[in-house]
């Protein structure tokens, strides 16, 4: 049986799955082994950099996470995708406003994206959540 033609294997294609697999389980360590393990090998895989992007984040290497970006950014523009996962990034940092700069252009794009829309929702929660009154009075 000969295979379709049209049909293309990338050495990442399994760190990829693997790393895919570990991130959704919460395993974010193994998750960045699998994903950097995924760019070593195809260093042009969007999808490789976002994902070790992603679990940087998770595992707080938020120095790792901006240059895993940037190298998606390089390589495939600024998606709604990586839009979101910088803000989203931005976020558990702490920084609300590049968060919401980052959401707000992703949902230019993609105003229906109901990912992008909890976000934000999100986002104002947080905001409400930790505003104080001034000089600390109740």
């Amino acid at each position: 049986m000969q295979e379709p033609t049209d049909v293309k294997y990338y050495p990442s294609d399994e760190p990829v799955r693997l790393g895919l697999e570990h991130y959704n389980r919460g395993s974010y360590g193994l998750s960045q082994r699998y994903f950097k393990d995924a760019v070593e090998k195809s260093p042009k895989d969007v999808t490789a950099w976002i994902g070790l992007a992603a679990s940087y984040d998770k595992l707080r290497r938020f120095d790792l996470a901006d240059q895993a970006y940037a190298q998606a950014i390089r390589l495939g523009g600024e998606t709604v995708q990586i839009l979101n996962d910088q803000g989203y990034s931005y976020m558990l940092r702490g920084n609300l406003n590049a968060a919401r700069r980052k959401f707000e252009k992703a949902y230019s794009l993609d105003p229906g994206n109901p990912v992008i829309a909890n976000n934000l929702e999100l986002l104002n929660g947080s905001r409400r959540f930790i505003e104080r009154p001034p000089n600390n009075q109740p």
